[in-house]
């Protein structure tokens, strides 16, 4: 059969992205992009230690992260995201933006972080007080809030798992569970951090539930690079990604002639 009046595949552009070895979510990232853009992956080098503060350092050391882009420079992404929060965040702002200076000399292009694309999200929604769910230890969610502390972002309550391995099984049920103990407190938006616990769909199902926006670690990696290239990351009902959604669902009491 000729299939040559197809024409070929539609032309792509490219994110790349440098991935902490435990990664397990490619497929989450993926469900974020639109069709003509194609994700390229690369892995940081596997290091036999438990997830921590330690090995936050040793996903983010500058050699690391330049060997990583350069192996990404073959397929001429257009910007690389390193997904990796506590990696990008362990070394506190200086520390996130020097990742950022490295990830660009080595690929000399633009480059961004989870926790840098973190911030910059937190902006876009005007959120200053935010509840905050992890699945990592206390020293590793402290070094987050203090990351957060240092850009001026109040952390109103917190719910964390103490987990050191194996954060990529973690069901949805958990993370909305955590995520409602975090929301008791007058916040402005949830944040669920680590790009290795899987929030895709359950982002919706809080939103509408907890009446303020919800964004996670891989969802705001996505987002900004996306938005880098100039175009916007797709999914159902994501108050960051479509701003018609940030106006919430419509309640009887809103609706004209009700009375």
């Amino acid at each position: 059969m000729d299939v040559s009046f197809l024409g070929g595949p539609h032309p792509q552009r490219g994110v790349g992205v440098v991935a902490p070895f435990d990664f397990a979510l490619d497929r989450e990232l993926w469900r974020w992009v639109p069709d003509d853009v194609s994700l390229h992956l690369t892995r940081t080098p596997f290091v036999p230690v438990e997830v921590g503060l330690d090995l936050a350092r040793l996903v983010s050391e500058h050699e690391t992260l330049g060997d990583a882009v350069r192996a990404l420079n073959a397929v001429a992404p257009e910007v690389v995201a390193y997904a990796c929060a506590s990696g990008s965040f362990v070394g506190g702002i200086a520390g996130e933006r020097a990742m950022r200076e490295a990830m660009t000399r080595a690929g000399a292009l633009p480059s961004l972080t989870t926790s840098g694309a973190l911030l910059a999200a937190l902006g876009e929604l005007g959120a200053r007080r935010i509840a905050l769910v992890t699945p990592y230890t206390v020293s590793v969610t402290q070094s987050l809030e203090e990351y957060l502390a240092e850009a001026g972002v109040t952390v109103t309550d917190r719910a964390f798992m103490g987990l050191t391995r194996h954060i990529w099984k973690v069901p949805y049920r958990d993370v909305a569970t955590m995520a409602r103990r975090a929301a008791r407190g007058a916040a402005d938006a949830l944040f669920i951090s680590c790009t290795n616990l899987p929030t895709y769909d359950v982002i919706p199902q809080l939103e509408a539930e907890l009446r303020i926006p919800v964004i996670s670690a891989n969802q705001v990696t996505m987002w900004a690079a996306l938005r880098q290239l100039g175009t916007r990351a797709v999914g159902p009902y994501q108050r960051l990604i479509d701003p018609a959604a940030r106006r919430g669902p419509v309640l009887p009491e809103e609706q004209e002639g009700w009375a």
